[in-house]
């Protein structure tokens, strides 16, 4: 099978969800409506943001259950990165720190979808 990777994230306010992405991203979306945006990642990967109320079929579940993961070349990108979610005032959930897999640290989105991003342990 050839496809293209989307990930959807359920969400209150696709445009608010959107505002914020594109801060973390530091990238505008590739198409934006009310019920929905989407932003490509460096990878290639689609992140769209589907208004849960829209959604069908219907879907009650709770955000945070799965991380989107970013991989970043390097323990101080990871710093930095962390350093710059500090000046958006985005919620820490976990702050830097080593562990098995790597050197990582976690933020949520307004709707608790959990980003974490991270260097992998060598």
């Amino acid at each position: 099978m050839s496809a293209s990777t989307y990930l959807l994230f359920y969400v209150n306010d696709p445009q608010r969800s959107a505002d914020w992405y594109a801060q973390l991203l530091q990238t505008a979306p590739l198409e934006a409506s009310p019920g929905f945006a989407l932003f490509a990642l460096a990878d290639g990967t689609r992140l769209g943001l589907w208004k849960q109320a829209a959604v069908q079929p219907a879907s009650q579940q709770a955000a945070g259950a799965t991380e989107l993961c970013l991989m970043l070349d390097s323990q101080a990108a990871v710093n930095t990165e962390f350093a710059r979610w500090q000046t958006l005032t985005l919620p820490v959930l976990q702050a830097p720190q080593d562990m098995d897999f790597g050197f990582t640290c976690v933020t949520a989105d307004p709707d608790g979808h959990r980003i974490r991003i991270f260097h992998p342990a060598a």
